[in-house]
């Protein structure tokens, strides 16, 4: 799993915008930037959609005082998915990405076998990203959602 002062691992991930779809390479998407990066085990399911994605909506300009030029959702869903969700949450301040193969989680060392849910997704996670690295890590221990929260991650900026 990576860890605290590791780089991100490369990558790509997918959005979906007005233009058409994007595919963000991951080390250009993070560069001298200051990022927090959450995942989700998947988008419109109960905890991501009730809680989690609207702390990030809710408290958008409270973390972009902080000094965050990007605050971004992951999860192991399609792009066109991703949009949809951000779209029914008013998510307009977030950048709703895709990892549709898993192949980012996997590299994160993040990912989890849902097996009949929805197969390989995402752990719940909340980081702050600087410049590619990574500077806190909140990982949820299963069945959690504590220490990846929007709060959580306000406070430790």
């Amino acid at each position: 799993m990576i860890q605290q002062g590791q780089a991100l691992p490369a990558g790509t991930l997918s959005e979906l915008t007005p233009d058409g779809m994007l595919n963000h390479d991951v080390s250009e998407l993070f560069a001298d930037k200051k990022v927090v990066l959450f995942a989700v085990p998947g988008a419109f399911t109960p905890t991501c959609s009730e809680s989690h994605l609207p702390g990030f909506v809710i408290f958008a300009d409270q973390l972009k005082a902080k000094g965050v030029d990007l605050i971004a959702c992951v999860s192991v869903n399609d792009a066109f998915v991703m949009k949809a969700w951000g779209a029914a949450q008013n998510a307009s301040e977030l950048t709703m990405l895709a990892d549709g193969d898993a192949s980012f989680t996997k590299a994160l060392g993040l990912d989890m076998d849902t097996a009949g849910f929805g197969g390989v997704r995402s752990q719940r996670y909340a980081m702050i990203v600087d410049n590619g690295v990574v500077t806190t890590l909140n990982v949820e221990a299963p069945k959690s959602f504590e220490v990846s929260t929007a709060e959580a991650i306000l406070a430790a900026l």
